[in-house]
């Protein structure tokens, strides 16, 4: 996974421009929404406001199994809304394979050259429409486009602030390197821009993490996804570690159910002579790996071989292979095997079933390491995209940065608890913080 990292380095002081292109593209604007009457309007005044011709958008809300006024609202502003009530259907992705098939049967998903995909809480740039439409006709119209993912409440308090560089990290350590070698990247939930031809037939991705699917399969039939840094949008993002915990177990239990699912697809590909852009295959495929459940079994098997490696010594391994095994099994399995051996020199190295203070020492020495090595992505981003980074105290910053290191050392436990969970459903992520278009 060295690539990660030499694709981190090239987005640090690298970056795609496209030329400004003549062509104006007609857009459907996908919008879902699940009891957001509070922003709602924000995204759709944002969109309004922005320097694109406004006859080439059409705004679609889906007000999905809404119990507030979100319906009305968007109705009030003239965009087009559809209301979809199934509460065993809770998935974004349902909210979209519902819109568009009413999109098709009532406007014709051919008549748009593309559809964006947002989230009701964004806000977006004045521009975006145009950077965003200059890097779809850049590439033919035929790749999928991302953006800048911005955080519209960064400063409310420390935990905004990591979920700020949290996203920041992914555009700037893993799009940006990527877009600029020519490889793929993926889309990081909303805010990305795709040929209406990939929704000809209906949109597919109902799990948990539709983003990562819909990444996952469009790499595999060899569509690349290529990222767009000047165009920016603004994301609420969760204050509380209540709300941040659920969120990051949905998304790490959708992320193992995608690697699940496309495993043997993404095997195959690596192998087959007929497979496009293996690289960006092979990236995705790492990318899917459920990393921190896979590098904790390691360790734990590296460890307990160790521990027999040091509680066996040369007299036991010959009895085993040489001694008197078959005559009597049970006696020198007991004594030939570890089992006593470690008994003793766990014995040996606790005081009354505390560990001695010489296991503090080799922790810290352990830890100090990985947490000076963590740090360091946390203080690029804030000084590499301080002018995109806005109304966030000094010292939010400085506490966030510190944090970091624990906020991304979770993705352990978190991941484990995703891995034994079952019947994890989809709960709405509370969003009220309004946009300066609503102010």
């Amino acid at each position: 996974m060295v690539h990660f990292v030499l694709f981190g380095i090239v987005g640090t002081f690298a970056k795609k421009t496209y030329p400004k292109t003549n062509v104006i593209n007609r857009y459907g604007l996908i919008i879902p929404a699940r009891n957001e009457e509070l922003v709602v309007g924000g995204l759709i005044d944002s969109i309004r406001a922005n320097d694109y011709p406004q006859d080439k958008l059409d705004i679609f809300v889906i007000a999905h199994n809404c119990t507030d006024k979100t319906a009305e609202i968007a109705r009030a502003k003239g965009v087009h809304v559809y209301e979809y009530n199934n509460p065993n259907e809770c998935t974004m992705g349902y909210a979209f394979k519902h819109l568009f098939s009413c999109i098709e049967r009532d406007f014709k998903t051919s008549s748009y050259d593309g559809f964006f995909l947002f989230n009701a809480d964004n806000t977006l740039e004045p521009n975006y429409f145009s950077k965003m439409n200059d890097a779809f006709e850049y590439y033919g119209k035929k790749n999928v486009v991302t953006s800048y993912r911005n955080s519209k409440n960064f400063g409310s308090n420390v935990m905004s602030c990591l979920y700020g560089i949290y996203f920041l990290s992914g555009c700037r350590f893993e799009a940006r390197g990527r877009t600029v070698c020519g490889c793929s990247t993926r889309v990081q939930g909303t805010g990305y821009v795709i040929n209406s031809n990939i929704v000809k037939d209906g949109w597919p991705y109902v799990t948990l993490t539709e983003d990562w699917e819909f990444s996952t399969d469009q790499i595999l039939d060899g569509n690349l996804i290529k990222y767009c840094d000047d165009a920016i949008f603004y994301d609420e993002q969760p204050t509380d570690m209540k709300i941040m915990w659920r969120q990051r177990v949905r998304w790490s239990r959708g992320h193992l159910l995608v690697c699940l699912a496309r495993f043997t697809d993404l095997i195959k590909a690596l192998f087959s002579k007929k497979t496009k852009h293996k690289f960006s295959v092979y990236d995705i495929f790492a990318n899917i790996l459920p990393f921190c459940v896979v590098i904790t079994l390691i360790f734990l098997l590296h460890q307990v071989i160790l521990s027999i490696g040091m509680a066996c010594d040369g007299e036991s391994a010959k009895t085993i292979l040489m001694g008197t095994l078959m005559e009597h099994p049970w006696e020198t399995l007991i004594k030939a095997s570890p089992i006593e051996n470690v008994y003793n020199w766990i014995t040996n190295n606790t005081i009354e079933g505390n560990i001695k203070l010489g296991w503090v020492p080799w922790i810290i020495r352990s830890a100090i390491p990985w947490y000076f090595i963590s740090l360091v992505p946390s203080i690029v981003i804030m000084i590499a995209d301080r002018k995109r980074i806005h109304n966030v105290k000094w010292y939010t910053k400085i506490a966030a940065c510190f944090v970091w290191p624990f906020f991304i050392g979770l993705q352990f436990l978190i991941d484990f608890q995703a891995l034994f969970m079952k019947n994890l459903g989809w709960k709405p992520i509370p969003h009220k913080e309004k946009s300066n278009f609503e102010k």
